[in-house]
């Protein structure tokens, strides 16, 4: 390692100290469950705001979105951040606060304990399924968030992939065990602000080295489909293939994904003031926007550095090192761009983290709050809750470990396939539970079986069909599992009258 290795390690490590330091500084502040999942409710809008987009966002912002439109221009890349764009609004606007109360009324911490209190079950199947579904897609998104790291520290220092993934998996758990939820809300806060300066400084440098947007305009203009939202790139025949209207819809469906992702409906949940989620929509829609729009055309940037051999072209699955490659090259020019860089590797493992913790808690209540106390009845004392919650995150990150250890798996694709699980499953239940009086609890559990199931038949036996079954999974499994739960509502009879009440006293509290 030269002197540029340790300035951009320091920085590394300073960052990571920075953040294991925040979770015991919150370790005393988690008296019961309750603080450890849920942080008490007492979440100021902006943290609310940028805990949630940084959580949402993931190793995917700055490796997987990059890499997408570096390899294919700006359809796919495009056209997911505007599903997204308006996905995040949405969840916001009408999602949000309806939330909030509702989960507060019913003294729900998880959402499988929400969709539980909303309907009133008594045999606990509603919340066992909603448990079982997020430990199923919460593991492999962890996963892709740990191989994210290990490529990171793989491709900066040589270092073996598998280890630099095992030991930013511990730093993960470190500071996730010791601080829970306020923890995980303000680390995620710090780490969209490291987000954004790494995004940001990407940009300025590397337009200043391939020596001015329109040189990257130009370059995207010479590239067949690549500049363009109706054609996509092909990569294997040099040409521009059509991406059709189906296609268009499909990637757009990435929006629909909001309504069901726990990890960020539980910060609608624990926002202090259910007037302020006016001002965290606003923060939240303005940085996802900007970030996005970033991250695309730091690709754009990186395909131009590359076609004038300022860079080496990258292929396949290494279009997601982009970045870090970026960086890489801004270390070399100058020792003071070295701790900038160092800045850009620590947002890169921000973007990991930020999400990573979010899901072991999520998935660690999951098992320890829904699974082992809600469905089989586990008696436990607060501090024992609290062991066995940490233990079970502890066993969650390790089964994220074993399924990252193939180190050529796309972050992009392995995202993508649980946000369509959690999409698909989670958000027709969470939009008829908040806004349709006749749902019942049938038709809930119909709705998260029919959703996982089709995520699953629709992309391992429907879509490898090809033509206009080869769409993104998420937009038919979320259409039929919508379609569940009203035909199945409707044909087993009206809620209970328990149900319609508390479903009124909601409504009353928002218009108050």
């Amino acid at each position: 390692m030269n002197t540029t290795d340790y300035i951009v390690l320091g920085t590394i490590i300073a960052y990571l100290v920075g953040m294991v330091t925040v979770g015991f500084i919150f370790s005393g502040k988690n008296e019961n469950v309750g603080d450890f999942y849920l942080g008490g409710r007492k979440l100021g809008p902006l943290v609310t705001a940028m805990s949630a987009e940084a959580s949402d966002m993931s190793s995917w912002l700055l490796m997987g979105l990059p890499g997408v439109a570096y390899l294919t221009g700006g359809a796919e890349a495009g056209w997911t951040a505007i599903g997204l764009a308006v996905g995040t609004y949405l969840n916001w606007l009408i999602v949000a606060k309806r939330l909030r109360v509702y989960s507060q009324h019913c003294g729900a911490i998880t959402i499988p304990d929400f969709f539980s209190q909303r309907f009133k079950e008594k045999t606990k199947g509603l919340m066992g399924i909603s448990a079982v579904i997020i430990l199923i897609f919460f593991v492999p998104y962890t996963a892709s968030g740990f191989s994210a790291c290990g490529k990171l520290f793989h491709s900066l220092f040589g270092w073996d992939y598998h280890m630099a993934m095992i030991i930013s998996a511990a730093i993960i758990i470190s500071y996730t065990c010791t601080g829970g939820f306020l923890a995980a809300s303000t680390t995620d806060l710090i780490q969209s602000i490291v987000m954004t300066v790494a995004l940001i400084s990407i940009v300025i440098f590397g337009i200043n080295s391939v020596g001015g947007v329109s040189n990257v305009i130009d370059n995207a203009d010479n590239i067949a489909g690549y500049f363009s939202l109706s054609h996509i790139h092909n990569t294997e025949t040099g040409g521009a293939d059509k991406y059709n209207a189906l296609t268009i819809a499909s990637t757009l469906a990435w929006g629909l994904g909001y309504f069901g992702m726990p990890h960020i409906l539980l910060r609608f949940m624990a926002i202090s003031d259910k007037n302020k989620i006016k001002t965290s929509r606003r923060i939240a829609s303005v940085w996802v926007v900007i970030s996005m729009g970033i991250a695309i055309f730091i690709g754009f940037i990186g395909n131009a550095l590359s076609n004038s051999e300022e860079l080496e072209t990258l292929e396949g699955s290494a279009s997601e090192t982009i970045v870090i490659k970026l960086a890489q090259y801004m270390s070399e020019h100058h020792a003071g761009l070295a701790v900038i860089a160092g800045l850009v590797f620590a947002g890169i493992l921000a973007c990991t983290m930020s999400t990573s913790d979010s899901q072991l808690l999520a998935a660690s209540s999951s098992m320890s709050e829904n699974i082992l106390k809600g469905v089989f009845n586990v008696k436990m004392s607060d501090k024992m809750s609290m062991l066995v919650a940490r233990g079970v995150l502890l066993v969650i990150a390790v089964f994220g470990v074993i399924l990252a250890w193939d180190q050529d798996s796309s972050v992009f694709r392995v995202v993508s396939f649980a946000w369509a699980g959690f999409g698909a499953t989670f958000g027709p239940v969470m939009l008829t539970a908040l806004f349709w009086k006749r749902s019942n609890k049938w038709g809930a559990m119909a709705g998260l079986i029919v959703g996982a199931v089709m995520v699953f038949v629709w992309k391992f036996v429907i879509a490898p069909m090809g033509g206009v079954l080869a769409i993104y999974e998420l937009l038919p499994a979320f259409i039929c599992a919508l379609v569940a739960i009203i035909a199945v509502s409707l044909a087993t009879g009206y809620p209970e009258d328990e149900i319609i009440e508390e479903y009124d006293k909601v409504k009353e509290q928002l218009n108050n």
